[in-house]
């Protein structure tokens, strides 16, 4: 996680790793790149059940071109998926990932995001982060942008970006979904905020 942090961030830029202090959370960092600009850095992993006893994605709706459709199009599903700190099922959970994802290409398989992702542990707890955009799921990465954010992440802006970590073709039923944010909220005042709120 540090390499991938130090190799994208701009010129100038100090890490400046606190965890809220009471937490100890591994998938946050805190860099300060100015007095005008404190970029977080966020790395977690999303666990997709698309069946089963413990199913998290559900299909609302269909296009009647949907089931001909190499890509799925018109297909829209709700998912709320475990937001966990590590990639293994039982990992600790650190939140939920809630929205609706739509099939939204005729040609390759792409998806149009709406997504929030609600942090639930340590003094995160009850903040979010709002996440729109194309995921062309065939690609190795994709980017995503963050549109918004509540609590600590209130003003955020900035990109996820995300990979798919696990997912087994023949089975399809499950998946791990890998994220790394780098969100903006635009004044250093927002991390003060962020220790006053206890986090």
């Amino acid at each position: 996680m540090s390499s991938l942090s130090t190799a994208i961030l701009p010129s100038g830029c100090v890490r400046n790793y606190t965890p809220p202090p009471d937490t100890e959370e591994p998938w946050f960092q805190n860099v300060i790149c100015n007095a005008n600009d404190n970029t977080l850095i966020l790395h977690c992993y999303v666990q997709d059940v698309l069946a089963g006893e413990n199913q998290t994605v559900y299909e609302v709706a269909r296009a009647n071109i949907t089931s001909n459709s190499p890509t799925s199009f018109g297909l829209v599903l709700v998912v709320d998926d475990r937001i966990t700190a590590e990639p293994d099922y039982y990992s600790e959970e650190i939140g939920r990932v809630q929205g609706v994802v739509t099939s939204a290409d005729l040609e390759v398989r792409a998806l149009s995001m709406n997504l929030n992702f609600v942090f639930t542990t340590g003094g995160f707890n009850g903040s979010t982060i709002s996440v729109m955009g194309r995921n062309q799921i065939t690609n190795e990465q994709r980017e995503l942008a963050v549109v918004g954010g509540t609590g600590v992440f209130r003003f955020a802006r900035g990109y996820a970006i995300t990979s798919t970590y696990y997912f087994d073709p023949e089975m399809a039923e499950y998946g791990v979904l890998e994220y790394t944010f780098y969100v903006s909220t635009g004044s250093s005042s927002s991390s003060s905020m962020g220790v006053h709120a206890g986090v």
